[in-house]
């Protein structure tokens, strides 16, 4: 079971539950074509983020496979509220996770993808004990790539054309990283 105690802060950032009053910060991101691109669903409309923010907010602890938690990343200096971070608890019996990251594309390029992630990775290791945590990605996503391979993540796979994706068929890349080789 993994129930943090909120806020988390990082160097820069703050790791907190999600808030009726985040709505227009989540859907300035998720209502972006450039910013769902490579997700399974499409840009949002305000009803749809409103939707997905009940979600969020009812993700705040992992007491059960199939668990997660949907954080709000926000900006320690401003206090904005630029994108989200998740940790799935994927498998009980093989102590298995997945982490995950949307960052707002005026922030992109700042390291705050990998300072994120790399917290999620250290609840996912060190209070959920998990054995291995992967990061999911559809093959052109470079730049997520590029962030799982910040935190020392491995690339173990690349699945050519393993889904169908919004009318495409796509690639999928999976990292990986196991709890020995997690360093804070």
């Amino acid at each position: 079971m993994l129930k943090p105690d909120y806020p988390l802060t990082t160097p820069r950032l703050t790791l907190r539950p999600f808030t009726p009053d985040d709505l227009d910060a989540v859907h300035a991101f998720e209502s972006r074509p450039d910013v769902t691109r490579y997700l399974y669903w499409e840009a949002r409309d305000l009803d749809a983020t409103r939707a997905g923010l009940d979600t969020k907010m009812s993700r705040t602890a992992i007491t059960a496979e199939g668990d997660g938690l949907n954080l709000a990343v926000v900006r320690r200096d401003t206090g904005h509220l630029i994108g989200l971070a998740i940790l799935m608890w994927t498998s009980e019996q093989h102590r298995q996770g997945e982490i995950g990251y949307i960052l707002h594309p005026d922030h992109h390029g700042h390291g705050y993808a990998t300072e994120a992630a790399r917290e999620m990775l250290r609840l996912g290791f060190e209070g959920l004990h998990l054995h291995r945590i992967v990061g999911r990605l559809d093959g052109r996503n470079t730049a997520s790539a590029r962030v799982l391979e910040k935190l020392g993540m491995r690339r173990e796979a690349h699945l050519i054309q393993n889904e169908h994706v919004k009318g495409e068929w796509t690639d999928e890349v999976i990292y990986a990283m196991l709890a020995r080789e997690w360093t804070p």
